[in-house]
């Protein structure tokens, strides 16, 4: 017996060459690896110019956002993920380096994991910590939706309207409450696209 697709949004970013060729030709052979792994794509939000964080770390980002549906866990989603950046040569050494590949799980639904206190944590980690501190576990929702822009600006393309669980705040409300300096930054790149076909 099938369970009920579920949906889910990836965030999708890039700022460094890989041997598929530019970041936005690695991010159309993710969303099509993606595609051959079951995952099914029902939205993409548009492509965004993003400085790299920290600031002078590399190059610009290339970022946009993808709804999906998926009818496993979040904790599978979370493998193909995994599978699809180390195939198009993600290598997880450095927090924050550039990367040719970065595929983030930012919600499944109403989802939490691995529960509120944890996830709680999470978000409240100083900046200094979070330089060098990685979950060893899926934490859902992403525990920096709510602090960055080159995120919520792609998310609230496609579901301005999603609720974090914890937070009780929409995209929407979650993305007017940044700067608007750090919005600002976070550019549409103009006669770009890629089809969810």
């Amino acid at each position: 017996m099938s369970t009920a697709k579920m949906r889910a949004w990836i965030a999708f970013g890039a700022n460094l060459p890989s041997e598929t060729g530019t970041p936005l030709e690695t991010l159309k052979e993710a969303l099509r690896a993606l595609r051959v792994k079951g995952v099914e794509v029902a939205a993409l939000s548009q492509i965004y110019e993003t400085p790299c964080f920290p600031a002078g770390a590399g190059p610009d980002y290339i970022n946009f956002a993808a709804e999906v549906s998926y009818d496993g866990p979040p904790e599978a989603l979370l493998l193909v993920l995994h599978e699809v950046e180390a195939r198009l040569g993600r290598v997880r050494k450095t927090r924050w380096a550039g990367r040719p590949i970065d595929l983030d799980l930012m919600a499944y639904e109403d989802v939490v994991r691995p529960d509120e206190a944890t996830l709680r944590q999470w978000i409240e980690l100083p900046l200094t910590e979070q330089t060098v501190r990685a979950p060893d576990r899926l934490i859902l929702p992403h525990p920096r939706i709510q602090d960055r822009a080159f995120m919520l600006i792609p998310f609230a393309d496609l579901a301005p309207e999603w609720r974090h669980p914890l937070l009780d705040k929409t995209i929407a409300e979650m993305l007017a409450a940044r700067p608007e300096d750090e919005k600002t930054e976070v550019k549409p790149m103009s006669g770009v696209a890629i089809g969810t076909d």
